[in-house]
């Protein structure tokens, strides 16, 4: 897509589409509504349609119209659509989905293969020169896609590049925000304050959660303090392609030279009263592997796992998911304690075994997750 501001009176538009004859009339109008709603009265632009929907077509449009006027400051933003927004900083986080930003063919039907959380991505997924499309397709994505239960997610850049994304996605409808790289409590703390900005400018009542992914040894060694620098913190990720980049080694899939630093933030996430979750498996076609990863993750405390593509969904929700024999018992407890609630007792048995709270509390997040299995 090309635009090129004239000095003429009018907007006019070469259109090549494959569905012109369909659709060629709507496109234009929405062409020229989004240039009169960017302050653009007069301009020529060329339009490469393969069949784009009209979030996609916007911001091909807006982005075509910063990069021919730098100091535009207007946006273009199409009406929020109703989606289920929910606030729990808890939920189930098995399965984080990534999608690079600048890819919106991806985006369409992602919610479909039903992760617990999508991705959408302004970082590592992005080539620099696509930063700025991608900012403006993943607001637009924000307003108008339905993923259904997923949580939305963006991982934003790094500081200080990742202070304009805040700006573009935060008030448009995303419930958790991606801290790349994270290596120190002033990461957090510097954008916990730019989104409060924000939200207040914008009266935001929605709440926003954050997830720091540690990604270097540094990260590693200050992994207690970012986890408590924010009540917004709903969990702590690792990243071990940079992890292992950053200690100059190799990354295997036994994961022997990264197993210190995932013990580290599960510890320092249990320890912080949030969720642990893991790297991505990057090995899409060896099924046996992730499995096998993800048992391990899941035996070492690890609560969720990345995801790079829909095909990895189902085998981490189903090698996440409680044995029989570990629902049956979760049962008998969750049974235990409501007979010791009928009569007034204040201590709680199973066979010859006392049963503490923290006991009942895994035995409900076992059968919440049989629930979800």
């Amino acid at each position: 897509m090309q635009i090129a501001i004239t000095r003429r009176n009018g907007i006019r538009i070469d259109l090549r589409s494959k569905v012109e004859a369909l659709y060629g009339m709507s496109i234009r109008i929405l062409i020229t509504e989004v240039l009169s709603g960017l302050g653009i009265p007069n301009a020529d632009i060329v339009i490469d349609d393969s069949g784009a929907v009209p979030f996609v077509i916007v911001a091909r449009v807006e982005t075509a119209a910063r990069r021919a006027v730098p100091e535009l400051k207007a946006s273009y933003l199409l009406p929020p659509s109703t989606h289920n927004k929910a606030d729990k900083r808890d939920r189930l986080r098995r399965t984080r989905l990534y999608l690079p930003g600048n890819e919106p063919h991806f985006f369409l039907n992602a919610g479909l293969h039903k992760p617990d959380s999508l991705i959408l991505d302004l970082e590592d997924g992005v080539p620099h020169s696509e930063k700025d499309a991608a900012r403006i397709l993943v607001r637009n994505a924000l307003r108008q896609l339905d993923f259904g239960d997923s949580e939305r997610m963006v991982r934003i850049n790094q500081l200080p590049v990742g202070l304009e994304d805040l700006k573009a996605i935060v008030p448009h409808g995303v419930e958790t925000i991606l801290v790349p790289k994270c290596e120190s409590a002033a990461n957090v703390v510097r954008i916990e304050r730019e989104i409060t900005s924000i939200v207040e400018q914008h009266n935001i009542r929605q709440k926003i959660h954050l997830l720091p992914i540690i990604e270097s040894a540094l990260g590693v060694v200050h992994a207690f303090e970012i986890a408590t620098a924010s009540e917004w913190i709903c969990g702590l990720a690792i990243g071990l392609e940079d992890y292992t980049a950053d200690l100059g080694v190799e990354r295997t899939k036994t994961g022997i030279e990264s197993m210190y630093a995932r013990s580290v933030i599960v510890n320092t996430a249990k320890a912080a009263g949030i969720q642990a979750l893991d790297s991505v498996f990057s090995d899409v076609g060896d099924d046996v592997g992730l499995r096998q990863s993800v048992l391990e993750a899941r035996a070492i405390g690890f609560e969720g796992k990345g995801c790079i593509h829909p095909r990895q969904i189902g085998i981490v929700h189903e090698a996440f998911a409680p044995t029989d024999t570990e629902v049956e018992h979760a049962q008998r407890v969750i049974e235990a304690s409501e007979e010791a609630k009928r009569i007034g007792s204040g201590v709680i048995s199973l066979g010859s075994k006392m049963i503490d709270a923290p006991v009942v509390k895994r035995a409900q997040r076992v059968l919440l997750l049989a629930k979800r299995k």
